[in-house]
Parts: structure tokens; sequence; C-alpha cells
């Protein structure tokens, strides 16, 4: 008897987990295992951050705070979107939530009936479509193309919208790929979602601060769809705060509302200490954790010049984030030391089995034909990472 429900058996595991817990597994049985698989920083939280925690500790912060978050967060919330992305936005636009994961969610839960449609541009975030399907909704993909950095145009998003879409999600800076949109392409895409009032933008800018070139855009700041528009932030990133989940959504005042419904029975709401620590990194100017930022861009600068060497790697300069997404379409069908590969979950299988590194097959960021490989590791780690894959592909057994 499966006990089961139909949604469940729906949802795949995340990949990312998978890979690092195969590569935490093969660790613990004594092998030297280069894991880049999870988007990680590996710094420290910065020390004024943590001071503000052990203050609110003291200050006895223990007890429920509202649903939404602290009014002094969300205002705080509202002064670093005004500071950093010219938007404008009032608390009662603002919920915080455990994890900007848990604020996309919250916001599907508020839009999506039943066979709702989702478009994802490919390649999107390993938990977008399970989210979707989570939802009851359907996603539709739209691919995207290696040479133009893997962004979706205006003209494959009005081809993609049906009387049944309601919602558009990406993230920009983009995990896994590293790219973001511009300026005039979000002002393009803007223009195609204003003649569709019914769906609602998720625009997940959780990496908006590892960005090497410039100050990224946020689709928020075109007047003529601001109410359709969902901003998804947070902490982790930016601030190295991935344990302490902080994450929020600012949205129109209807649609911040309904989250806040939602939130309110599922889990109330988020972690008060982690809360009024967060108030301190959000009133820090940026350039204070520029640090992280520029050690980021060393490491890419790195790991660029050595992964192009890689024998049947195609590989793109990242401008944000702290990913490579290389396309490895020269492996896929093709027998290498007796294994076949058929996408690229079998190919970084196959790194991890021979070469012991970690990385995230492409097949679950809806591109079969690339890999993921994190640089939020040292450089030591990122250099022997390197040699290894170069070594084991120029040495390997190729047969077709």
């Amino acid at each position: 008897m499966n006990k089961l429900s139909d949604r469940l058996q729906r949802l795949g595991y995340s990949q990312t987990f998978v890979m690092s817990n195969k590569a935490r597994e093969m660790r613990s049985q004594g092998l030297d295992v280069i894991s880049l698989t999870l988007g990680e920083p590996d710094f420290d939280v910065p020390e004024p951050i943590k001071t503000s925690a052990i203050e609110a500790i003291h200050q006895n912060f223990s007890h429920y705070s509202p649903v939404s978050g602290f009014l002094e967060l969300r205002e705080a919330i509202c002064e670093k979107l005004k500071r950093d992305n010219g938007l404008r936005y009032q608390p009662n636009q603002i919920c915080v939530s455990n994890g900007a994961k848990q604020a996309i969610l919250n916001v599907l839960a508020a839009i999506i009936n039943d066979g709702d449609e989702v478009i994802l541009p490919v390649p999107y975030w390993v938990s977008y479509d399970e989210m979707v399907k989570m939802m009851g909704g359907t996603s539709v993909f739209v691919k995207t193309s290696f040479y133009n950095d893997f962004k979706m145009t205006a003209e494959q998003l009005e081809e993609a919208i049906t009387p049944r879409t309601k919602a558009l999600l990406y993230s920009s800076p983009c995990n896994p790929s590293g790219s973001y949109y511009t300026y005039n392409e979000l002002k393009s895409l803007a223009e195609v979602i204003a003649k569709h009032p019914q769906i609602t933008v998720i625009s997940d800018e959780i990496y908006e601060f590892i960005n090497y070139e410039t100050t990224t855009k946020s689709i928020a700041a075109f007047p003529e769809i601001y109410e359709q528009v969902a901003v998804i932030n947070g902490m982790s990133k930016g601030f190295a705060m991935t344990g302490w989940r902080i994450g929020y959504s600012a949205c129109p005042e209807w649609l911040a509302k309904a989250c806040e419904k939602i939130q309110g029975q599922m889990t109330s709401g988020a972690n008060t200490v982690a809360q009024k620590a967060s108030v301190t990194g959000l009133k820090t100017d940026p350039s204070e954790f520029r640090y992280m930022i520029d050690e980021f861009k060393k490491r890419r600068d790195i790991v660029y010049e050595l992964i192009r060497e890689i024998p049947g790697f195609k590989v793109l300069l990242p401008k944000s984030a702290f990913y490579f997404f290389p396309d490895i379409s020269f492996y896929l069908g093709k027998t290498l030391n007796g294994v076949k590969i058929n996408d690229s979950d079998d190919f970084a299988m196959f790194l991890l089995d021979q070469a012991h590194v970690g990385s995230v097959g492409g097949v679950s960021f809806g591109s079969p034909e690339c890999i993921r490989f994190s640089y939020a590791a040292s450089e030591k780690e990122l250099r022997e990472a390197m040699k290894r894959i170069k070594a084991c592909l120029e040495n390997v057994k190729v047969s077709n």
C-alpha cells in the first residue's frame, strides 16, 4: 500500500544535495574529494552581524516575531531596496521568511491554481520546477542559448505566454549560468509583461551583490509593471549567512498580505535572533563586505584560465554569482573508461568517481548538456580540482 501523496511522488530530489551528500560520503570513507557542489560562500559571517546576534540573545529576543517579520527589519529592507535598487516599498509590502526559498514558495502558493503555467527560462535554479509542481502548476520552459549568455529574449517570452500563464520565475544574477539581465534587456521583458496583467514576475535577486561588472537592475524598477513584480532576496549569499535562514519578498500590498497569510499557517515568523542581526547587515554600507566579492572575482579569473584548458569544455566567463556552467556536449553519447555518458548528470558522477571532484550535472537545471562548478572554495582547492579534471579527461579512454 502506497501511503505517499501523488504530489510528493512527482517531486525529485535536489541534485545539488544529492551530489554534495555523495561527495561527503566518499570523504567519510577516506577519499580525498574536492566538492564544488554547493552554492555557499565559504566566508564567516561578518563580525558586526555576529555581535548583533549575541546582543539580541542577551536582550531576550527569544519570542515569536510578527509573521511578516519585525517592523525594524522590514524598514531596513525598504531602506536597502531604495539605496541599492532605487525601489520604493513600504514595510507592509515586505514579508520576511525562512530563507529566499520560502519567499518564492509563498508567492507561488498565493497565485497558482492547478494547471496554471509558470514560465522558466532555461537554465533555472534546481528548485524552481519542483516548487511549481508542488503548487500544482505546470512549468513552461524557454530554452536559452550558450551564445546569448543563457538569457531569454523578449520575443521568446512573448511566444511562451498563453491564456494559462500566471507567472514568470527567474534569477538575475542567475544560478547556474552566472549571467544577468541588463537594464535594456529587462526593459524589453517588462514591455511584454505589461501587456499581460494576469502575469506575476517572481524576480529572484539573491545573488545581487555578487556581481563583477556593475550594479544589477531589478525588473521592479519599471513603473508599468511594478504592481506585477515580487522581488525575492535574502541574507544568504551577499552576507555569507546561509544557515541563518533569512529571506524576504517585496511585493504589491495585495500579494504581501497573501504571503503573510500563507506563512502564518506554515512556519510563522523567521528566527528572531537572525532577524535582529540582519538589520545590522542591511544597514551597513555594502562596500564593507566588498572583500568577499573581490575574492570571488579573483577565484573566478583563476578558474577561467584553468577550465579553458580542459579538453571538450566550452565555457563562458561568468559575470556574476560564483558558478561556472560549461557546455560538455562533446562527451555526451560517448563511453569514458567503460562508462556511458548519456547526460551531464552521468558526466558529473564520472568526474566524482574518477577525478574525485564533486560538481552538479545540468539536468535538474534544465540543461543536460552543461555542468555546474561552484567556485565558492579556496584557491588551493580550485586549482587542484581543475588539475584533476584536466588530467582525467586527457587520459580517459573514449569510445562511441
